[in-house]
């Protein structure tokens, strides 16, 4: 049964396996020559939407692309909404997050399929903050996130969300968060594999339970330990 009401986005469901297969083809393809490249664009093609895995230099992370580009917004008008089961639904500008408690981290940056970034410096306010902020209302039991280009969805339990090692995230790497990075204002999720750490965050919402975002959908798994931490990982100061 699903867990979420939102319908399918479209094109045939993408696990960890396949993603990883789709990795190893374009290494090969670029020892062995145009015939596996091919294979990796018959792997690509059915998958709408999906215009490419596209590794790319940047501090050790990778880039990739499920959308013909995202369009940067304006951080001086830039806003993410809080709303559903909340006392006082808002919206911040990055004036508005500044002047909340501020939390610092460094932390490990780690993808599902295999890569992984150490020791990286995260900056933001912490869920919990911006969730006493405006006040959880009785009987939310989940956090559903959107990103401002409308392509990506995630969610986290309550108990999940109120760890202080998950951020809203507006620095990282020792200065904002750049828009390849998913800034001006993206989600940090430190205990779990990274897509569910969503970038270009625009809207959060209160729910009543946990709805499957873009990747689960596609059938990657909605808890996402790394390591199978359980909570067990330090907290932030």
């Amino acid at each position: 049964m699903n867990d979420y009401d939102e319908p399918e986005v479209g094109g045939p469901p993408v696990g960890r396996r396949i993603v990883l297969g789709m990795l190893g083809l374009g290494a090969a393809g670029v020892v062995v020559g145009a015939s596996v490249q091919r294979q990796v664009n018959r792997t690509l093609a059915p998958v709408r939407g999906l215009e490419g895995v596209l590794p790319a230099a940047g501090g050790g992370f990778r880039f990739y692309s499920v959308t013909g580009g995202v369009k940067k917004p304006d951080p001086q008008t830039f806003r993410i909404t809080v709303k559903g089961m909340v006392r006082e639904p808002r919206s911040f500008g990055m004036a508005d997050l500044a002047k909340l408690p501020q939390t610092r981290m460094t932390r490990d940056f780690q993808c599902v399929t295999g890569w992984r970034v150490p020791d990286v410096g995260w900056a933001g306010v912490a869920l919990p903050d911006l969730l006493e902020a405006v006040g959880v209302g009785e009987g939310a039991k989940a956090i559903r996130f959107t990103s401002f280009d409308g392509v990506y969805t995630e969610s986290l339990t309550m108990d999940q969300a109120r760890r202080r090692d998950v951020l809203v995230a507006t620095e990282m790497l020792g200065g904002p968060v750049t828009h390849d990075h998913g800034g001006p204002v993206r989600l940090y999720v430190a205990p779990m594999y990274g897509y569910k750490s969503l970038k270009w965050l625009g809207g959060i919402e209160v729910v009543d339970r946990v709805r499957s975002g873009y990747w689960e959908r596609r059938g990657y798994d909605v808890d996402a330990w790394v390591g199978r931490s359980n909570g067990r990982d330090d907290e932030p100061t």
